[in-house]
């Protein structure tokens, strides 16, 4: 939105009782900010007393602070934003307006004005104070503004902290501070991979001081060293050492000892923002800073507020974000709602936590150091007794009496699991606790701490009880217990809005209620009180292949092997909603892997050609700009120098861009569709095959070299990979399917990250299961131990086969293991000990589908039905590009994609045509057998320089633009055709419309053929024409001039061009590295000369490092 705020400042608006809108305007755009406006939007919703303003400091939408590690992952601020961008477009008649990258710079409270950094001024009716907090940088450090040190609290510091360690490889990465946010920041540096070591430096005697006790905190100390984390504790920083550069050296700490890096990271606490309010006035907090406000939020100025991280409530703040989250809750309520309610007060916050830090599970709940500092807080029977001082005679003989609180301890160091749960003397309440390892308990604990429910169990179960049936699935929790602390979100609020109808997916639940949104750790716990919750009405979750079909994939696989159906038409007939339907884009790539994985009959025959999805269709993968890409396989990873030349011919002849895959293949992109056959002949006349990655079939099975040269392999993991993947190699499955073979333990193949995996030991093979990578990593699990080579085949046959029988559709084998009851336990006893008694049967099916293979791409070639389709247009011979190419790294690649769809109003042409003709496109003979084919037949038409789709499906004929609208991509003809089940009828008055869809192979966006309309995206359309076969043989469509029409659908018009996506994505980072393509040697290099000290050696002076080295007493020079 733009940044002119003037025109805010003199707005009337009109609230639904008739009188005007008040102005609330919020200072802060964060989490807590962010929280306040939605649910002030929800509790106005109905009267519409107010307008929103908010002005934000940041140049970014309200993101997940929680989650900020996860931003070295992706890069990509969007994936943290709480709300996507078009949330707040979407909110109409002017709600809420935005304003970003502009800071409020002064409160005039007596106008009610606040003025902004851009000299703009904006009233208000109600000021809410949202500014955050700071991360403290100790200024008093000398070496604090040094080249190399940051703070870990933005999205700006993060992208410097990345920008800046991407120079520092070799180097020490040093973190200080070792809480809460100095664990994240150590995560962060370690997942940059650009320091040899990460430091945390921490100036107690444990890390997470704030949260665990001594022993707790040792645990993870422990835990966090093992990761390869360098913890030092008790040390505290004296001074940054700072080179000639201006750059970080090291740090001396005050007990004189040295540690050299290069980067430092300060996670030593937040600084409440509160400049802005002492500026204008307004009470804060001498000690510790913080806007001082009452139980209502309210400041020491009229219709000024404060809340979240800023804000100084009863002499504290609170740096967590569940405490900002009920501020918002109280404020928002309390301005809506108090004329019609009595209004809330701001309580006792719950500083409870649960996070996982470097792979620790870590939480504390409630009164935790009760125990260490006495209790805060008292049930009011158990204070009897407790309030009774002791004399000061007594005082001083015995000491200070002992906190009136007991403490009940489990410490696991096997596991890695400790636990301590404060009680009250009588053992009656639980005052609160710390948690290591073992946190599944936590959301049941915090509850009972809150609502201060006496026990109806002894304290002893709370630990070490039977576990109860379900309750890991929210069983036993009551509606009032907060499920996700993050938003403040209760199991009843879950239970309520999906038993209302409001919400019927996990997405519409995430939406309404924001559970899950914030650091994501309840998601298990909502899905699974979601999922009971519609069971509990009669709502069946179910897991139906489409809503043709009354079954999951398991189910329609069995009946389709029994049955022996070989047809679409068959498995409608036999196990459809309706007969005579054609299905949709969900079940009909299904159905095409259940008869591939049955009868293994080519995809592209004319019965299978139309249920095949996207990359299937073509045997290739489609690209951006709809070329394709080729790889050939490489069994085991290895190859003969024969073929590698016989590839980079024709990645030569054809200008492929060309890269080496994870999978120890090579791929070749950018193949047009009329080019594929004559490249895959090149191919197979050089001995090579299709290595199915357009598949969801066997992609490879990676391999090290083993026992064939490595000096410390004892298997030969080549061999038995070469092997391996000969035999599963386009055996499709519910899934693709990866495999790896390493020769030892060092395990360079990564085995244990694959679908199936071994690694060679002294008296075989271990084999490892269900395991992948991808968006949602598994580690696999063994299976069997110390295999005979002999016995690997039966064992994989049996696995792959049973995987592929009860598998869920596109379920890898990962899902496909958790999801099976009894897990890997179950596995073993079907696949190991026979408990089905359906091995033979699993081996047996396997060897005929081993049996039948036949290499695809040599059939298409010799295949003239095959071949005749591997045309970019029906009518002409003629190519179309529909991308603009750019060079990168000395290779050609197609231009990006801009960020907007094309939302024009294509279904509205039809009706400013300034006039149309019928025109002759195709002879009727190339739709010949359409209407019995499952997708029907298709044709891609070039007519002037626009490209057009015709279709003949059911008896009808449709023709629309072939550019799809979302990423502008000429590839409609190539989609799949769906069209509405039976149950569809009630919402059109007793008949199902008549049309049926396309839906585009690239992301999905469906276009019905005869309106135009897209089915899920409001925003897109597409032109359609009339259509008819007529008797002179010829096809016909109603078409406006060859010039009108180009104009508004040319090729040329809309193909995607070089620049449109914006600027190149690394360009600022090429920028800061002068980045120019693949590094050479620099002038003047001189790599056999000794190589020149710029700085000599500083030694530590004597007797500053006792014990050490630099003239210490540690070495006698």
């Amino acid at each position: 939105m733009s940044s002119t705020l003037d025109k805010l400042t003199s707005a009337v608006t009109m609230g639904a009782t008739g009188g005007h809108r008040k102005k609330i305007v919020v200072v802060g755009l964060g989490m807590v900010g962010i929280s306040f406006i939605e649910k002030l939007l929800k509790l106005d919703a109905r009267e519409r007393e107010y307008d929103i303003v908010v002005i934000g400091e940041e140049p970014h939408l309200a993101y997940n602070r929680v989650g900020l590690t996860s931003f070295f992952d992706h890069r990509k601020v969007e994936n943290l934003y709480l709300n996507p961008l078009e949330w707040y477009e979407g909110i109409l008649d002017g709600a809420l307006s935005y304003f970003l990258n502009n800071r409020v710079t002064a409160i005039h409270a007596d106008r009610k004005v606040v003025s902004c950094a851009d000299g703009q001024e904006v009233s208000y009716d109600i000021l809410v104070l949202a500014t955050g907090s700071d991360a403290v940088l100790p200024r008093h450090t000398p070496g604090h503004d040094a080249k190399g040190v940051f703070v870990y609290r933005t999205i700006d510091d993060l992208e410097q902290l990345i920008a800046f360690s991407a120079h520092q490889k070799g180097t020490v990465g040093a973190v200080v501070g070792g809480g809460l946010l100095g664990l994240e920041a150590a995560k962060a540096m370690m997942d940059l991979e650009c320091f040899d070591k990460v430091s945390v430096i921490e100036r107690n005697r444990w890390v997470l001081s704030r949260q665990l006790d001594g022993d707790a905190g040792g645990m993870v100390v422990d835990q966090v060293r093992s990761l390869g984390v360098e913890v030092l504790l008790s040390k505290r920083v004296g001074k940054i050492d700072v080179g000639e550069d201006g750059g970080v050296k090291g740090v001396y700490f005050e007990d004189g000892d040295y540690m050299p890096c290069s980067t430092i990271c300060f996670a030593i606490g937040v600084r409440p923002r509160d400049q802005l309010a002492r500026q204008a006035g307004i009470k804060c907090a001498d000690r510790g800073g913080g806007i001082i406000v009452d139980d209502s939020l309210r400041t020491s100025v009229s219709d000024i507020y404060a809340i979240g991280e800023c804000a100084s409530w009863q002499a504290q703040t609170f740096g967590l974000i569940a405490p900002g989250v009920e501020m918002a809750d109280v404020l928002a309520f309390n301005v809506t709602q108090a004329k019609h309610h009595a209004p809330r007060l701001y309580k006792r916050p719950d500083l409870s936590t649960k996070l996982k830090l470097l792979g620790v599970e870590v939480a504390s709940f409630g009164d935790f150091f009760a125990d260490r500092d006495g209790p805060k807080y008292l049930p009011a029977r158990a204070k009897r007794g407790a309030d009774e001082k002791p004399t000061t005679v007594k005082t001083l003989t015995n000491g200070l009496p002992p906190a009136p609180v007991k403490a009940l301890t489990y410490k696991d160091p096997f596991q890695n699991v400790y636990k301590k749960y404060i009680f009250t003397m009588d053992g009656k309440y639980l005052l609160g606790g710390m948690m290591i390892g073992d946190t599944k308990d936590y959301v049941k604990l915090v509850p009972l701490v809150k609502n201060q429910k006496e026990l109806d169990v002894p304290p002893s179960e709370l630990i070490l009880g039977a576990k109860k049936e379900g309750a890991d699935e929210g069983d036993d929790l009551e509606d009032d217990t907060q499920i996700c602390s993050c938003h403040n979100v209760t199991k009843g609020d879950v239970v309520n809005v999906t038993k209302d109808g409001t919400c019927k997916s996990i997405g519409d639940v995430k939406t309404c209620t924001k559970a899950g949104t914030g650091c994501g750790g309840c998601m298990p716990l909502v899905t699974s009180i979601f999922n009971k919750t519609m069971k509990s009405m009669g709502n069946e979750v179910k897991n139906n292949l489409c809503p043709h079909f009354v079954y999951d994939r398991a189910d329609l696989y069995n009946i389709v092997m029994v049955k022996k159906l070989k047809t679409l038409p068959d498995v409608m007939r036999e196990a459809g909603t309706d007969p005579e339907s054609v299905g949709c884009e969900a079940c009909k790539p299904a159905i095409a892997s259940i008869f591939a994985s049955l009868w293994n009959k080519h995809v592209m025959d004319k019965p299978h050609h139309g249920l095949q999805d996207t990359n299937d269709r073509f045997l290739a993968n489609i690209q951006r700009n709809g070329t394709f890409s080729v790889i050939p396989r490489v069994s085991g990873g290895e190859i003969t120098p024969e073929k590698l030349i016989a590839m980079g011919k024709v990645a030569k002849q054809y200008n492929l861009y060309t890269k080496i895959t994870g999978g120890q293949r090579i791929d070749m992109f950018g193949a047009k569709k009329n080019d594929l056959l004559d490249i895959w002949k090149t191919l197979v006349d050089a001995g090579m095959e299709s290595g199915h990655a357009y598949a969801k079939s066997l992609r490879t099975v990676k391999s090290c070299v083993g026992t064939t040269w490595c000096r410390y392999g004892i298997g030969d993991s080549v061999g038995m990979a070469v092997r391996l993947e000969e035999r599963y190699k386009s055996i499709r499955g519910p899934h693709k399917i990866k495999g790896g073979v390493s020769g030892c333990v060092r395990e360079c193949a990564e085995a244990q990250n694959k679908d199936f995996g071994l690694i060679a030991t002294e008296k075989g093979f271990n084999i490892f299961v269900g395991g992948n990578g991808g968006a949602k990593p598994r580690h696999s699990e063994l299976l069997a131990k110390d295999v005979a080579p002999t016995e690997i085949v039966p064992i994989l046959d049996r696995y792959l086969m049973f995987y592929i029988r009860t598998a869920d559709k596109l379920q890898r084998t990962a899902r496909w293991l958790e999801a099976l009851p009894g897990g890997i336990k179950y596995l073993r006893e079907v696949v190991l000990e026979d408990k089905l008694g359906i091995n033979a049967s699993l081996e047996a099916q396997m060897q005929e589908l081993v049996d039948s293979y036949f290499d695809e791409w040599a059939e298409a070639i010799n295949n003239p039905q095959i071949a005749a389709q591997f045309k970019q247009f029906a009518n002409t011979d003629e190519v179309l590009d529909t991308t603009e190419m750019e060079t990168d790294r000395e290779q050609l690649r197609p231009a990006m994609w801009p960020a907007e769809s094309a939302k024009e109003d294509f279904k509205g042409l039809k009706d400013r045509w300034t006039s149309t003709t019928w025109q002759p496109v195709l002879e009727a003979s190339y739709f010949e057998g359409a209407d019995k084919a499952p997708n029907g037949i298709s044709a891609n038409i070039k007519r002037g320089d626009t490209q057009l789709a015709v279709w003949r499906v059911r008896g009808k004929y449709f023709c629309h633009q072939q550019m799809c609208p979302h990423k502008r991509t000429f590839v409609l003809s190539d989609g799949l055709i769906g069209e509405p089940d039976k149950s569809s009828c009630d919402k059109y008055g007793g008949a199902a419309p008549a049309n049926p869809w396309v839906s585009c192979p690239y992301h999905k966006r469906n276009f019905d053929l005869g309106s135009g309309d897209c089915k899920n995206d409001d925003e897109l359309s597409i032109a359609t024409f009339e259509t008819e076969e007529r008797s002179d043989g010829l096809v016909y469509v109603k078409l406006p001039p060859v010039e009108e029409l180009d104009a508004e659908l040319g090729t040329s018009k809309w193909k995607v061009k070089k620049g449109e996506a914006g600027p190149p994505v690394y360009a600022e980072l090429d920028k800061k590295l002068n980045f120019v393509g693949h590094r050479a040697k620099k002038p003047g290099v001189k790599p056999h000369a000794e190589l020149p000290i710029r700085k000599p050696v500083q030694l530590i002076p004597a007797g500053t490092n006792p014990g050490g080295c630099g003239g210490g007493a540690g070495l006698d020079w």
